[in-house]
């Protein structure tokens, strides 16, 4: 039996119903967001669609201070249990060109739902309109969080924070599109599982010259190059140093530090007054995300300041790891096998990705759950890449582990 045949296998239950009235209702509103992305802090059109359905379903959403994003309460008539759970989808697009040939491709020329938050808020949104239409099977209060912005740092989350919609929580479960993991397949993990990602800006100047006389100048294309070849050996070196002097576990394979972007010049023959580098820098490691705004910042300087250039470091802090709550996990453990089988509730790795869900489990336990979302065909679509695209079968199996999940937080209570 396959997770998905699993999930319909116990027999007609309200969700079963409900899902078979507006499934279709769901794909047709995930594809109406994925055609129509919009960037982080401007999901104004997204906040509106999502209020709108959770206004004609009776509820009262809230918009967030900053403008996109909103929270929703649901409180039931009968309350068995006082303990609050939220469930948490991000609205935001990336930056980047959709490059399938779907009917709901992106029309919004550079963005795209590249990374499945079209998904997450489907997922969310359709637990929200469950619930609406059976709180008299709810024992207990949940919120619904959609907020903007996850994809800039330092997120969106914390505009959440900052509004109170983490107020007075007791636990947030969040869900993410997993293409490496089947659909009917749902990956969990207590502990980290994400890293901290944080992004660095180096600018370097001097006073230019001609390419037929280096010698006379400073060469920044030459000592840009230094840097994006040097800088991340030399902070694996400093971590290394630090780690064999302490029992941090601090040491090489601690990082990740790519760089991205290096742009400098506009002829072959001129040597530029200026030349400018972003890199992301990774870390599984707490402790060792503490440390590199210091140590990246050194080492930049370490290889520049010989040479006669000028160089600002803009380091921005970004999000910390995700640590899952091992209590909340279990919870939606015993969710995810109810929904798709023990067998198809795996443990998953931790990921270099990062997310500012980060900040919420730091304030509220939590737990991010991977939702597989490949198709049986074994097509894996990797995150933020131009193809990137779901199998839509994962949308009524992620409504199905929420409801479930919040049922299991208030005690396996179903009032009716």
């Amino acid at each position: 039996m396959t997770a998905i045949d699993h999930a319909a296998a116990a027999g007609p239950t309200p969700l079963d119903g409900w899902l078979s009235e507006h499934g279709e209702g769901l794909v047709a509103l995930r594809r109406n967001m994925h055609a129509h992305p919009e960037l982080s802090g401007e999901e104004y059109a997204t906040t509106e669609l999502v209020a709108e359905r959770l206004e004609l379903a009776g509820l009262k959403p809230r918009r967030l201070a900053v403008g996109t994003g909103l929270v929703c309460d649901l409180e039931p008539p009968t309350i068995v249990s006082r303990r609050v759970i939220a469930l948490r989808a991000d609205l935001d697009a990336l930056a980047m060109a959709d490059e399938k040939s779907v009917p709901y491709a992106s029309q919004t020329p550079g963005v795209a739902h590249a990374c499945g938050h079209d998904v997450h808020t489907t997922i969310v949104l359709g637990a929200a309109l469950y619930f609406a239409h059976h709180l008299d099977e709810l024992a207990g209060p949940v919120r619904f969080v959609f907020q903007p912005a996850e994809e800039r740092v330092p997120g969106g989350a914390l505009d959440v924070i900052d509004d109170g919609g983490i107020d007075d929580l007791d636990a947030i479960v969040g869900v993410h599109c997993e293409p490496k993991l089947d659909v009917g397949t749902i990956g969990l993990r207590s502990g980290a599982i994400s890293s901290a990602a944080d992004m660095a800006g180096i600018t370097l100047t001097g006073p230019g010259g001609h390419t037929a006389r280096p010698e006379l100048t400073v060469d920044l294309v030459a000592l840009a190059a230094r840097v994006v070849a040097e800088l991340p050996t030399k902070v694996a070196a400093r971590l290394d140093e630090l780690g064999s002097h302490s029992d941090g576990g601090v040491g090489a394979g601690s990082i990740k530090l790519v760089f991205g972007s290096f742009h400098g010049g506009d002829a072959a023959n001129v040597i530029p007054t200026q030349v400018e580098l972003r890199a992301s820098i990774r870390t599984p490691s707490l402790p060792v995300w503490e440390l590199l705004p210091r140590l990246v910042d050194e080492e930049i300087h370490a290889i520049v300041d010989a040479s006669g250039a000028g160089v600002r470091v803009d380091y921005t802090h970004g999000v910390p790891p995700v640590v899952n709550d091992t209590t909340v996990t279990d919870t939606v453990r015993r969710a995810g096998e109810t929904v798709v089988g023990a067998a198809s509730v795996v443990t998953v790795e931790q990921s270099w990705g990062g997310d500012d869900f980060a900040w919420f489990t730091r304030e509220v336990p939590g737990t991010y759950v991977r939702l597989g979302v490949r198709d049986p065909a074994g097509r894996t679509l990797d995150l933020h890449a131009g193809h990137f695209d779901v199998d839509e079968r994962a949308i009524p199996l992620g409504v199905r582990l929420l409801v479930e999940t919040v049922h299991e937080f208030h005690g396996g209570t179903r009032l009716s």
